[in-house]
């Protein structure tokens, strides 16, 4: 398992060739990669995103473990970045490597629920002069009541 916390970009095929190497016993490895969404305005000029060094670690490898303890996984990757990130960038990856698809799939499904309404991260949208806090979504809470 690898949780990592950076606010430098990562190069979204280094990481999946590196996370996929050696698991020559899984037959599944499923990534997801997060990008910052401009608005469908189109004026969103960053995200910037904040949190707390070490209870977000602690908190995102309580939750990769939690998901390997629920499915049969032998990895798991969780990167996510924070700071300022403008529309386009990776914001976030998840990879899970599992003996079968269905494993895989569905711990990656669990995690990026996790990662998008509970895990400890604060995004301000900045348009322009303006900023504003990114309030939580009925959509993403019930995307995560389903596990």
């Amino acid at each position: 398992m690898r949780i990592v916390v950076q606010e430098a970009p990562f190069d979204l095929g280094d990481e999946a060739n590196r996370f996929a190497a050696g698991h020559r016993d899984m037959g599944a490895i499923v990534t997801f990669t997060g990008v910052v969404r401009d608005l469908a305005t189109g004026d969103l000029d960053a995200m910037e995103i904040e949190h707390y060094p070490g209870m977000t670690e602690a908190a995102l490898t309580e939750i990769a473990q939690q998901a390997q303890s629920r499915w049969s996984l032998g990895d798991v990757l969780v990167i996510h970045r924070y700071g300022r990130l403008e529309p386009g960038a990776l914001i976030m990856m998840v990879a899970t490597a599992a003996p079968h698809r269905k494993d895989a799939f569905e711990a990656a499904e669990y995690l990026m629920d996790y990662l998008k309404s509970r895990a400890p991260f604060w995004k301000k949208e900045h348009i322009g002069a303006d900023a504003s806090w990114v309030s939580a979504k009925d959509a993403d809470e019930d995307a995560l009541s389903r596990w």
